[in-house]
């Protein structure tokens, strides 16, 4: 099989939640063990550190690896969904993984898959821990799935764990309660491996304490320890002080990644850092700098506050549950423009109602719907739409949609682009 009909075989013959939503979801680590051990227990050969929880956990991971690159590291990074490529998920110095790997991968395990009959993210784990130990990285960056305890990432032993908040999402599968969610994502804390938890919510600080304590594992809050100053936008860059009981760490740090909610995540990086060099990790503060003023460019990473075009300015986010899109929301409001218009689509098994109503109702909306089969139907989402006073238009695909708010927009205009991460990937 060449590339491409490699790629048809995993997304047709392997259940994909992104597609299909729970059912792909696998309540157990067995076929990731199985297919590990086959390969010799890649994981096992490189140092990692696993990065889970609610929102966030992308541009954390993508911060981390951008700032270990940088100092000098041979850095994996492990990420998921992709937006437009498959490769996307798994990228070593930034480098997308060789096609080539992707189809020998696939031939050399196509028994075994046909045996295990695995979920796609069970393959593309096995695929990226294989790739990172035949290529002899330094250190990996693993972003967990879904949940935690039982993700398929799962079965790595991390130099740090990593959390970065909790809240409703997935509520069908890990639980509809702060605790219940926490518990879940809790589970990735190991055995005397320290722990970082990005945000302190009285819901679930008591339970990850609790883990830790059963684990001995040493836990730092992020914003407990450190503090945030001068927030504030610069041109493209995003620029924060950030301090440790009122002693200044980093001074002036440009973000690139200049949404307003990055002020949680790189709180989370910093900690993160700091145990790292309590570790041995040698990461000069240059590097950090460096990093974090060119994370995109050193990671690859996309559809986060990205800005697409100008005049009218178009912008995507891939915020798509309540406490992503009440984010989203603040940068919208922070943004100058005259009419607001908004291109959605959303997937079934979200809190569609939830997220309407963070909606602002002077907005003209396009309701559209990705292509996969989890989508809301378009109709549909302009109906519930309806319910909170959401007025626009209704579209069979998300370019026709994006094209009639193009078509719609004046130069001070702007177009946000949203509600779901499939929905920029489609217009990306």
């Amino acid at each position: 099989m060449n590339y491409k009909q490699t790629l048809d075989y995993l997304y047709s013959k392997l259940p994909m939640f992104t597609r299909v939503g729970a059912v792909a979801y696998r309540k157990d680590l067995h076929n990731t063990i199985a297919m590990c051990e086959e390969l010799g227990n890649p994981q096992d050969k490189f140092k990692t550190i696993h990065v889970g929880g609610t929102n966030g956990k992308g541009s954390t991971s993508h911060m981390l690896a951008a700032i270990l690159q940088q100092a000098g590291y041979k850095t994996g990074l492990y990420t998921s969904p992709h937006l437009k490529d498959f490769r996307e998920r798994i990228r070593i110095n930034g480098e997308m993984i060789p096609e080539d790997f992707v189809t020998d991968f696939v031939e050399e395990q196509k028994n075994l898959m046909e045996s295990l009959q695995p979920s796609f993210f069970e393959v593309t784990v096995a695929m990226a821990f294989s790739h990172f130990a035949k290529a002899e990285v330094d250190i990996a960056i693993i972003e967990v799935g879904l949940g935690g305890r039982i993700d398929s990432t799962n079965i790595i032993t991390p130099e740090l764990s990593v959390i970065t908040n909790i809240s409703l999402d997935h509520t069908n599968i890990l639980g509809n309660t702060l605790p219940a969610i926490a518990t879940e994502k809790a589970g990735i804390i190991k055995n005397s491996v320290p722990v970082v938890i990005g945000e302190t919510q009285a819901e679930t600080e008591k339970i990850f304490i609790q883990k830790a304590e059963e684990t001995n594992s040493p836990i730092y809050f992020a914003d407990q320890n450190l503090k945030l100053h001068q927030l504030k936008k610069l041109g493209k860059y995003l620029n924060v002080t950030i301090s440790n009981s009122n002693t200044p760490l980093y001074s002036a740090l440009e973000l690139d990644l200049n949404g307003v909610y990055q002020r949680k995540n790189i709180l989370t990086v910093i900690e993160a850092i700091q145990v790292l060099k309590q570790q041995g990790f040698k990461i000069e503060d240059e590097a950090v700098y460096t990093a974090l003023k060119n994370v995109k460019g050193l990671t690859g990473l996309q559809g986060r506050w990205q800005t697409l075009s100008e005049n009218p300015l178009v912008i995507c986010d891939t915020g798509h549950n309540i406490a992503g899109v009440t984010e989203v929301m603040q940068n919208i409001n922070d943004t100058p423009h005259d009419q607001l218009h908004i291109v959605i689509g959303m997937v079934n098994d979200k809190d569609i109602s939830g997220v309407l109503q963070l909606l602002p109702k002077d907005a003209h909306y396009y309701f559209c719907q990705p292509e996969l089969e989890r989508a809301l139907p378009a109709r549909q989402l302009s109906e519930q739409a309806k319910n909170h006073f959401l007025i626009g238009d209704v579209f069979p695909s998300v370019q026709l949609a994006f094209h009639a708010a193009k078509d719609n927009a004046n130069a001070n205009d702007l177009i946000f682009i949203g509600g779901s991460t499939f929905v920029v990937a489609e217009v990306l």
